[in-house]
């Protein structure tokens, strides 16, 4: 099997990738877990409705019970009356779920893997982008044949200047490399990455 490589833009030159994190077999149920848990975990879950035995008033019977030729109600706050409760409504929870370490590392192995697969990843040199420049940072993603949108950019903490040129590419997003989850790699059409970013994704993934 070759070992996986990248293109550098800007060059003609490839960037050897670690055969370890780029060059697995990819574990669609595995990545569907992690990317279950990762968005799970980004849910606030803080949605509330009220029951019948929250809502205010209601104390009183509305009327007798015989004798008005009505139906028998008991409270103005049954859930059928307007203003009434709210019958098995949402209430405030967590959504979260365990995916173990060895699961997570596996998950982002292949989703990276899966890039490198599609010839969908590509390295960049962000000390080109002393100041920031979005022209550039354009002609730079417009250069390269394999650019599918949504486009990932991924940086070290570093970096962060380049990341000015970046972000007002239209269908963009730009994020260190800590933070990158399987959630964005499985939804990015494209990853750009700078050397530095592609080192820390690679301990990430094996360490």
């Amino acid at each position: 099997m070759a070992k996986p490589k990248a293109p550098v833009l800007g060059g003609t030159k490839k960037a050897d990738l670690d055969e370890t994190a780029f060059g697995a077999d990819f574990n669609g149920p595995l990545v569907h877990e992690s990317v279950r848990a990762e968005l799970a975990a980004r849910r606030q879950g803080t949605h509330s409705t009220k029951t019948r035995g929250n809502v205010r008033g209601g104390g009183a019977k509305p009327w007798r019970q015989k004798g008005t030729g009505r139906a028998r109600a008991g409270s103005s706050r049954s859930p059928i009356w307007t203003g009434g409760g709210v019958v098995f409504g949402p209430s405030p929870r967590k959504y979260t779920f365990k995916v173990n370490r060895k699961e997570r590392r596996a998950a982002l192995r292949s989703a990276l893997s899966l890039h490198a697969d599609r010839g969908s990843i590509a390295v960049f040199d962000p000390g080109s982008f002393d100041t920031p420049s979005t022209k550039k940072a354009a002609e730079l993603v417009g250069g390269w044949d394999a650019h599918r949108a949504p486009l990932l950019v991924v940086l070290s903490d570093e970096e962060a200047q380049a990341a000015y040129s970046f972000r007002n590419l239209d269908r963009a997003s730009v994020l260190p490399a800590g933070a990158v989850g399987i959630a964005d790699l499985v939804g990015a059409g494209s990853v750009l990455a700078s050397q530095a970013a592609l080192d820390q994704l690679s301990e990430r993934a094996t360490r």
